[in-house]
């Protein structure tokens, strides 16, 4: 089993470069970036609840760019996978986006993972002109439009909600035939997402026996090899050892965004959980 982190690139915070530096020096396999375009203010509260409840973190509103971020990541390192961790795929127009993934890609020799999702915050959603009730039906078109972008020199899509003809559009990317999708969630029809245009599960880690569960009953829907990689994983050995008798690829844990001793004293934990769990 490969472990990496999740930060949110914050402009306050450490930066993306630099950050993606430190994790590689340190041995991690990969980096995944949040993406949050804005927060709606709703009613009198500035800080909304989140999605675990609770109030919403201020890092939520104050993140780079989530392909400049990748970027930055990208040009500091030469072996860390970079990848989003959730690219927000409903807010997004799918033609810039296969662009900007095929870009990242290309110019990091094929080190891009591309995590996607619908999101939570369905005010953020209708910002960008998507109705929270389609975002699903939404989310499978774009990236299945984004997968005839990627693989074929003349580009057409015909849906619902996406709809182009005879495109070109290059770079292409790095990875055959694209970069690996993971999708993201763990909502009741996740799994079938997963199975319709994904490479691989990406739930946030839950504790007690719901995520195993789910990830047998993956394996036995499949009809091809589909990866588990976690997020939110804790820093506690016996997780991780739990995670890779279950068949995980990649457990990731939250670095905080902030300087970087903040973010070095979360790191030395993470570390220190695999150290136990290798060493035990």
């Amino acid at each position: 089993m490969d472990f990496g982190v999740g930060y949110f690139p914050t402009h306050d915070g450490m930066s993306p470069g630099a950050l993606a530096h430190l994790v590689e020096e340190r041995g991690q396999d990969a980096v995944f970036f949040a993406e949050h375009t804005h927060i709606p203010v709703t009613g009198e509260d500035p800080r909304p609840e989140g999605p675990g409840g609770g109030p919403l973190p201020s890092k939520y509103w104050h993140c780079y760019d989530l392909f400049v971020a990748l970027a930055a990541a990208a040009s500091a390192t030469s072996t860390l996978r970079v990848g989003s961790g959730i690219c927000l795929v409903v807010e997004r127009d799918p033609i810039i986006t296969a662009n900007e993934v095929a870009s990242v890609d290309h110019l990091s020799g094929g080190r891009l993972e591309f995590g996607v999702g619908a999101g939570w915050n369905r005010a953020e959603m209708r910002n960008h002109g998507t109705d929270p009730r389609q975002r699903m039906k939404l989310l499978r078109e774009r990236v299945e439009a984004m997968k005839v972008i990627w693989t074929e020199h003349e580009a057409s899509y015909s849906g619902e909600f996406v709809n182009f003809e005879r495109i070109w559009s290059y770079p292409k990317p790095a990875q055959r035939p694209h970069p690996p999708v993971l999708v993201g969630g763990d909502g009741p029809t996740v799994l079938d997402r997963v199975l319709a245009f994904g490479d691989a599960w990406f739930p946030n880690y839950r504790s007690g026996d719901a995520i195993f569960d789910r990830i047998d009953e993956l394996r036995s829907r499949a009809d091809r090899p589909i990866e588990v990689h976690v997020m939110s994983a804790p820093c506690d050995p016996a997780a991780l050892e739990r995670l890779e008798r279950a068949g995980v690829r990649r457990a990731n844990h939250w670095l905080p965004s902030g300087p970087r001793g903040t973010v070095e004293r979360t790191l030395d934990q993470w570390e220190n959980a695999i150290g136990q769990f290798i060493g035990g």
